[in-house]
């Protein structure tokens, strides 16, 4: 076990272990409602008090459990509790689950407070009565997500009800800052700060590595409405030595950074964090994928016992319901204390987890990111993380989860999967300790989702072009759009572009007699707003029991694969499937003991950039006889044989292999650049040299390196000299070297839904994801053919190449490699780096009987050729 310090120590009092009702102070004065309670407000929360009652906009940047929205909550009320108009406060959560919760957090202090203030929750999840009461009514303050914020907006009397916003608070920056819905919120941020240039506006982050480009991304809008930040804190101590503000090898350089408006603050909270690791009692030399999994059930139940509460996390949902049925398996008297949690399950499902952590019911809850996000669980003792996090801000997030209050410590436990993650698990906790975190990017003007903040627009109010462009071009990621790129959107949403001109549903908005842009149809208006969104995902069907009642929703291209009759695992169930019917599947409780495990979509899962960098110093010390780590000291007679059989791969080299088998001539390559990256070197690599001599190539990936199969030798170490590795010619030998055609084709089927291409259907009469796609495929081709200047093919390509392929990841691991001597060994068999690609490769062509029956031999040759 290791203990990780970050912040510096001070004295604070904790919160109570179950505060009452608050009791109503005289003024809105924040330090005397802590006083009240006993506790001291730490310096940043003063810090961020008197920012907001200045005027100032900012982001937050605190661990998780700091006491974060205390800060921004207080300060509000303080600042503008004597304004008692509709919609003073805004608050954006990333997560529907996220709004109640953040509203009963919120409530107790503006009762005290602020008594006259009114607080309210609208998401997707809000019921019609419930949505017509806050139309009629409208709290001072309202909790909501980027989608909800986004329709209220095209309402017609948006203005007028949002208009008089004071203060918009983002929680959970760090989360949407990267994607499409961040985007969403810069554009809504834009509209609001044009409507009240005083807005103030606050984002709060716990998992950042380039604080000042996150910064940047929230207060974009604001730009010129406040006098230049004073000088930014920074945490003292050691993690102000490990650069806490910006993530290694990452420079955090927005435009102008000097221009970039409000204040950073960072918590200097004394947050313990304890990260060790469960380690298996027999470790492998030869790892492969997964095959420690569940044999490590006995040592995670040992834990979960010694705790009163305790959250599993799982990367992806099917390993989740592995787990919850294996614990079941193991302690069937848990029975009723242990959960499930996961975003397919249905929501009832999901607030009752979510409750029985809340109350300390639940001994322990399986579960995914789902559970990643801002709830508070002050019940949680421990985090266990089943596999590599892959990512030292997903470590950070859900160790956070554990020990949700000020000066409570956080504990998460890695159990690893296979024996190399041991390696990954030091590496993890190096990482955190220097706080390596990982940098996120703000998309660059993504064209679809303009395309639809048009339509939006036209709806709430109207606009004419010039305001509108000002309006856009002052959220972060469109401050480089250019007028022409403006007016193409405009004239795509107006005419249909080229090729749509001739269909009226494609003519969305329309100028009024004064000039103004409009939506100039109802039934548009309805398909538009029931389309809002950026969140995409493969079509979901409906679970439901037979005898009725919901289950929850799996993606339909799994259960296309079962017939009537056949049994897999869902909701920690063994469900049988009895009929498919209008988006449903219909099941009842299986007589079988097992079935099949859906496999969702993105459950592979890559090593950050920063973690496999940590990967490799780990790899180094332990080589070095530094085995001060018992992760290292576990892992390493499996080091020892890669030495003795061939060689280490170290930060100073690049290690390559080449042997011969029954199967062929292998040569393999480790960078540690995760497993995109290496998708696309392996392609890359395998065209290259095959110019040089026609053969075909069978590959395979890991976090750590990739494999090429060919029936032939090749001539690798002449190969590598003459450029086999140079990042020269890279855009045009990739295009040449994958399918970058059916990467785009991918891309554009999420592209042509957010920017209302094509539609998903009405409630209770979707399409089906086939019609989805083959019409997203249908446009994608009409404008290949007929309108190849239209910009959402280019942002297609654009991001097949930057988010399918990583280009820019590729271009660096590239560069890397040919700046590296190159270590190319010929070991007589397969070394343990190199069987765990083997193995994945098998993986793709062999059933699980089959695959364990061809490890099992492999490794008694293996293991014999050891010693």
């Amino acid at each position: 076990m290791a203990d990780v310090a970050i912040g510096t120590a001070s004295p604070t009092a904790r919160r109570p272990a179950a505060a009452g009702k608050a009791t109503p102070s005289a003024s809105p004065d924040p330090a005397a409602w802590f006083a009240a309670r006993g506790w001291k407000p730490f310096a940043f929360q003063r810090e961020v008090w008197a920012a907001i009652a200045a005027g100032r906009s900012g982001l937050l940047h605190a661990t998780t459990g700091a006491g974060k929205t205390y800060a921004v909550w207080l300060g509000a009320l303080a600042a503008f509790g004597a304004d008692a108009g509709a919609n003073t406060v805004l608050w954006i959560t990333p997560m529907r689950a996220l709004a109640a919760d953040t509203t009963r957090a919120l409530t107790d202090a503006a009762t005290a407070l602020v008594p006259g203030w009114r607080l309210g929750a609208r998401t997707g999840d809000t019921g019609s009565a419930e949505r017509a009461r806050l139309d009629r009514k409208p709290p001072q303050a309202l909790v909501t997500t980027p989608e909800s914020l986004t329709l209220l907006l095209t309402r017609a009397d948006a203005r007028e009800q949002l208009g008089r916003v004071r203060m918009v608070v983002v929680d959970e920056w760090h989360e949407l800052m990267g994607n499409k819905r961040g985007v969403q919120v810069q554009l809504a941020l834009a509209r609001l700060a044009r409507w009240n240039p005083a807005l103030v506006v606050w984002g709060l982050s716990a998992t950042l590595g380039n604080l000042d480009t996150a910064r940047a991304a929230l207060l974009w809008p604001l730009r010129g409405r406040e006098p230049a930040p004073p000088a930014q804190r920074r945490p003292r101590g050691r993690a102000a030595e490990a650069g806490a503000a910006t993530a290694a090898g990452a420079p955090d350089t927005p435009d102008a950074p000097t221009a970039i408006p409000g204040v950073l603050v960072q918590g200097e909270l004394p947050k313990r964090l304890v990260i060790d690791t469960l380690i298996p009692a027999q470790i492998e030399r030869f790892p492969w994928g997964g095959h420690l999994g569940t044999r490590m059930l006995e040592p995670v139940v040992r834990e979960l016992d010694a705790a009163a509460t305790s959250l599993v996390f799982t990367n992806t949902r099917s390993q989740a319901e592995i787990w919850y049925q294996a614990l079941l398996d193991a302690r069937p008297d848990w029975a009723g204390l242990i959960a499930l949690h996961h975003g397919s399950l249905d929501k009832e499902i999901r607030d009752w987890v979510e409750l029985g952590l809340k109350e300390g019911r639940l001994k322990a809850v399986v579960c995914t990111s789902s559970l990643d996000l801002g709830v508070d669980f002050l019940p949680v003792e421990r985090v266990l993380q089943i596999g590599s996090p892959k990512g030292v801000a997903r470590l950070l997030q859900r160790a956070g989860r554990s020990g949700h209050a000020p000066g409570r410590p956080s504990r998460v436990t890695l159990v690893p999967t296979q024996a190399l993650e041991l390696v990954e698990a030091a590496a993890a906790r190096e990482a955190a300790l220097a706080r390596r975190v990982e940098p996120r990017a703000a998309p660059a003007k993504p064209i679809d989702v303009l395309v639809q903040h048009l339509v939006s627009m036209a709806l709430g109010g109207g606009f004419t072009p010039d305001e509108m462009f000002e309006e856009v071009h002052s959220a972060y990621s469109f401050r480089e759009l250019t007028r022409a790129e403006f007016d193409w959107a405009l004239g795509f949403v107006e005419g249909g572009g080229l090729s749509l001109a001739a269909y009226p549903e494609y003519h969305r908005i329309a100028r009024d007699d004064a000039g103004i842009y409009r939506v100039p149809s109802a039934q548009i208006a309805r398909r538009h707003r029931m389309s809002v969104g950026t969140i995409v995902s493969d079509a979901m069907i409906s679970v439901s029991w037979l005898s009725g009642g919901r289950i929850g929703s799996i993606e339909e291209r799994f259960i296309a694969f079962l017939k009537p009759g056949d049994a897999f695992v869902f909701a920690g169930r063994v469900l049988e499937l009895v009929r498919v019917q209008a988006m449903t599947a219909y099941v009842r409780k299986a007589t079988k003991s097992k079935g099949v495990v859906p496999q969702w979509a993105g459950s592979k899962m890559p090593l950050s950039s920063e973690l496999a960098d940590a990967a490799l110093q780990a790899i180094a010390r332990a080589h070095a006889g530094d085995l001060r780590e018992p992760e290292l000291a576990a892992v390493k007679p499996l080091l020892d044989l890669q030495q003795r059989w061939s060689a280490l791969p170290e930060p100073g080299h690049l290690l390559c292999e080449t042997f011969r088998s029954r199967e062929g001539h292998h040569f393999l390559c480790y960078p540690f650049a995760g497993r995109m990256v290496h998708i696309g070197l392996g392609s890359l690599l395998a065209w290259r040299a095959a110019r040089h001599r026609a053969d075909s190539f069978s590959i395979s990936m890991n976090d750590y390196g990739f494999e090429l199969l060919s029936a032939e030798p090749f001539d690798w170490r002449s190969l590598i000299d003459g450029g086999l590795f140079s990042p020269d010619g890279l855009m045009d030998d990739v295009l040449e070297s994958l399918n970058a055609s059916e990467l785009a084709r991918r891309r554009f089927r999420e592209i042509a839904r957010i920017s209302g291409l094509v539609f998903t259907g009405y409630p209770g009469a979707p399409n089906s994801a086939r019609q989805v796609q083959a019409s997203a495929g249908l446009f994608y081709e009409v404008f290949r053919k007929h309108d190849p200047a239209n910009l959402l093919l280019a942002q297609a390509e654009a991001e097949a190449l930057s988010q399918e392929l990583e280009l820019d990841r590729l271009r660096a691991a590239l560069e890397r490699m040919s700046a590296l001597p190159v270590v190319l060994t010929a070991p007589p068999r397969p070394t343990p780096f190199a069987f765990a690609l083997m193995v994945e490769r098998l993986r793709e062509s062999l059933s699980t009987e089959k695959l364990a029956d061809r490890v099992a031999r492999m490794l008694r040759e293996l293991e014999a050729a050891a010693g």
